[in-house]
């Protein structure tokens, strides 16, 4: 397709949305490619390998989302252009992040318990201290440099991911199981609303595959040169995560039916050792995980502040990105129920960027003929996933309310 300077989509050549800059001559203040790169967390450091790609895919992918899956199984029953863009991969990078306070401050205060500890060290000051150890972490400069902590989250969550559902199989069917959906006739239909959304947000990691490919480096001349090297460590990651969300659903659903917690990592009691140390590698791998959503939201922030030529490192770096993590800390502390927060943000986040908008944008771009299955089949995709988003909205909305009913806040 004949690029024009104006248009809202870039050419078939452009390998990634950092080279889409280049080729239409950049978003608002024209800026040299060079500098870009240079100033900028996502394109500092373009030396990354393919299993990079991997590492980053398994870290983005397999996270908090996994551990909701046999709950939104429960909950459903057995057989149940660019301007737009931006707004969802924001909800979608700091919706995360807030799960991700939620889940790291759960998984420490589940561990302290399991220990030993007393119930006066409350989930709020567990995600205080998890926020603690981001408030460190954000300060590292570029994507590349989360490599090492991406590569220790990835096998945290393998890891954690066999202990849950080899330890459910372990423990056996829970007693009384029942996969018979629970309450009256509006609990139901909102806690499968709600299960929707839950399982669309276990499939989020799509919102970064962007920023991850732009880490590679491109050859000049070479259309779409990151595209194969990509694809191997896309590959590999996906073998992962098929591996991690199957096991974990149907293993954890099989064995506490609709019972099964919000988190599966709370129905698992032994061996009470080994659940702990699950909880810790969760804590560990979703560590790693925030630092790969904040990452995107970082880039966004200081470019802002460079194209409105606030240049001053100090501001950009340590009060941006700390005031970042403060706000979802607040967030994640004020509300902090990690099964409707999977179900909110899915709706709002996922659903559009991973699930419609792909179509949407390729019936655009592509144009395809209106007697063809390529049409309507992307067609029914947008309704269906349009139609879910708002129920899945409504579902968790209503779980909000209903789990806020009986919330001691800030304990």
């Amino acid at each position: 397709m004949a690029s024009d300077k104006n248009s809202m989509f870039p050419d078939k050549n452009v390998s990634s949305k950092y080279d889409l800059e280049e080729a239409h001559g950049g978003i608002g203040t024209a800026t040299p490619k060079e500098e870009v790169d240079e100033d900028l967390p996502i394109t500092a450091n373009r030396s990354a390998k393919w299993w990079y790609i991997a590492v980053h895919n398994i870290t983005a992918m397999v996270g908090a989302g996994v551990l909701g899956l046999p709950y939104a199984m429960g909950l459903l029953g057995k057989t149940a252009g660019l301007w737009a863009i931006i707004p969802f991969q924001l909800i979608v990078m700091i919706g995360l992040d807030i799960v991700y306070m939620v889940t790291g401050g759960s998984s420490l205060h589940q561990a302290y318990k399991l220990f030993g500890g007393t119930q006066s060290f409350g989930l709020s000051a567990w995600i205080v201290v998890f926020a603690a150890t981001e408030l460190l972490s954000c300060q590292l400069p570029n994507f590349n440099a989360l490599f090492l902590v991406s590569l220790l989250a990835a096998f945290m969550s393998i890891s954690y991911s066999t202990i849950g559902w080899v330890s459910a199989v372990a423990e056996g069917k829970a007693a009384a199981v029942s996969y018979v959906i629970l309450g009256g006739t509006t609990p139901k239909i909102m806690g499968i609303f709600n299960g929707l959304g839950t399982m669309v947000f276990a499939y989020g990691g799509h919102s970064v595959v962007l920023e991850i490919q732009a880490t590679l480096p491109s050859k000049p001349g070479v259309p779409n040169s990151t595209f194969k090297p990509y694809m191997w460590g896309v590959a590999l990651a996906y073998a992962a995560i098929a591996y991690c969300y199957f096991c974990v659903a149907f293993a954890g659903y099989w064995a506490f039916g609709n019972g099964v917690a919000s988190n599966i990592m709370l129905s698992v009691e032994r061996p009470h050792w080994l659940v702990a140390v699950a909880n810790l590698l969760v804590v560990i791998h979703v560590f790693g995980s925030y630092q790969m959503y904040a990452m995107p939201v970082f880039d966004m922030a200081e470019d802002l502040c460079r194209r409105k030529n606030i240049k001053n490192k100090l501001f950009t770096r340590v009060f941006v990105r700390s005031l970042f993590v403060v706000f979802t800390a607040f967030i994640g502390i004020t509300l902090p129920f990690f099964g409707d927060l999977l179900g909110f943000f899915g709706a709002f986040g996922f659903a559009p960027m991973t699930f419609w908008m792909p179509s949407v944008i390729w019936l655009v771009v592509m144009k395809p003929s209106k007697k063809s299955w390529d049409f309507w089949l992307n067609v029914l995709n947008v309704i269906v996933f349009v139609i879910i988003m708002f129920l899945a909205a409504i579902g968790s909305i209503y779980s909000i309310i209903q789990d806020a009913k009986t919330y001691k806040f800030y304990q």
